[in-house]
């Protein structure tokens, strides 16, 4: 029987979705873990007007309200381009927090009417919206915070969305790096393969041709990812608002590309992890967040790094020079920041079947830390 003091609400208006955004912060009041995202940030997602996404996707969000008080939220969505990759009648939901299980009942029941009403057979998620953006929830590795860009959930939710029907559809780990350790020596035998062949170069991304080496990058994930589960091709406009968004963090010495006969073949970019210069900010820029922000990124050093996006070209991938190129890139990445006092570094997410990657940061020294899932049910 439904709790008649759930009330879910859909949200209609840019102005209610503070509301959505600050859901997390009745959902993880008590968890030392979680880090409230910025407000600003989180907006321009969401918004149908600044999230190129909305352009092949209908999408609606809701939140649960009990007693006054924000205790839920949820996401679906119809994705024109994962239905053309992954078929038809593939529904999505996204963006799943909630307080209990009764809360977290009523918005997936939420979500399913609204799926089945536009034919969907099948409810697959967290997609929080896509595969370019926070995927699956926490399941293992909940002792230390979510990484920039990076899913966090409670440890119930896979019970619950079991008990409503849900299975599991793929798991996808994050690796952790502990950049101050000796990297293994036959890691470094393994690189040696790339840098000794006269047919590879590596290079940094070139900052003067910033659109035509995002070009050269998405030319070479499209390939790269093209057989990958869940991949969904981006549009030419979701790549120039990503590349915008993360061009001010992009640097020479921590983006790499390497070639094959002069043609760009594997590509590496890192980031900073910034999740923890904003912790103490609380999701807010204002008055004082903007100030902090641009010291912290200007003046601190880069001690947790991250690397979200990572390819090589398929007909490298399977062979030994594949791996040797994937692993000089780490290498000199993983040298460029420590120069600059980074310490740690994630790597992920990465599919559970994909052995070949995961064997190569097995190699290099990188252990799971966690691990997040994605969930699918049928609704016909």
């Amino acid at each position: 029987m439904a709790d008649s003091s759930i009330t879910i609400r859909q949200i209609t208006d840019n102005k209610s979705l503070k509301d959505f955004v600050n859901v997390t912060r009745t959902v993880y009041a008590d968890d030392p873990n979680w880090i409230q995202p910025l407000m600003m940030e989180r907006m321009d997602a969401l918004r149908s007007d600044k999230n190129p996404y909305f352009e092949h996707a209908e999408v609606a969000l809701w939140v649960a309200e009990q007693n006054g008080n924000l205790v839920g939220r949820i996401s679906a969505q119809v994705d024109s381009l994962a239905q053309e990759k992954w078929g038809p009648n593939l529904g999505h939901f996204g963006f799943f927090e909630a307080t209990d299980e009764a809360v977290g009942k009523a918005l997936l029941n939420s979500a399913e009417a609204w799926l089945k009403e536009r034919g969907m057979k099948r409810m697959q998620g967290p997609w929080s919206f896509s595969s370019a953006e926070e995927v699956g929830t926490l399941v293992d590795g909940f002792d230390t915070p979510p990484c920039f860009m990076m899913p966090h959930g409670r440890q119930q939710y896979d019970g619950w969305l079991k008990a409503d029907g849900f299975d599991k559809a793929k798991d996808m780990h994050a690796f952790q790096l502990d950049l101050l350790l000796d990297p293994p020596e036959r890691a470094l035998r393994i690189v040696k393969m790339a840098e000794k062949n006269k047919r590879v170069t590596m290079r940094e991304i070139d900052m003067k041709r910033f659109d035509e080496e995002v070009a050269v990058v998405l030319d070479i994930y499209n390939e790269a990812w093209s057989d990958n589960w869940g991949y969904v091709p981006f549009t030419e406009h979701e790549v120039e608002h990503g590349a915008q968004a993360l061009k001010p963090v992009v640097k020479p010495y921590r983006t790499m590309i390497c070639e094959y006969d002069g043609e760009p073949v594997a590509f590496m970019l890192t980031i900073p992890d910034v999740n923890h210069k904003l912790r103490d900010l609380d999701g807010k820029l204002f008055p004082f967040g903007w100030a902090k922000v641009g010291w912290r990124m200007m003046n601190g050093k880069e001690d947790r790094c991250r690397v979200p996006l990572m390819g090589v070209r398929k007909k490298f991938q399977k062979g030994p020079l594949g791996a040797a190129m994937a692993m000089w890139m780490i290498r000199v990445s993983q040298d460029n920041v420590m120069d600059r006092g980074a310490y740690w570094g994630e790597l992920g997410w990465i599919l559970e079947d994909n052995e070949g990657m995961i064997s190569i940061l097995e190699e290099i020294g990188c252990e799971i830390y966690k691990t997040y899932r994605v969930y699918e049910k049928s609704i016909a």
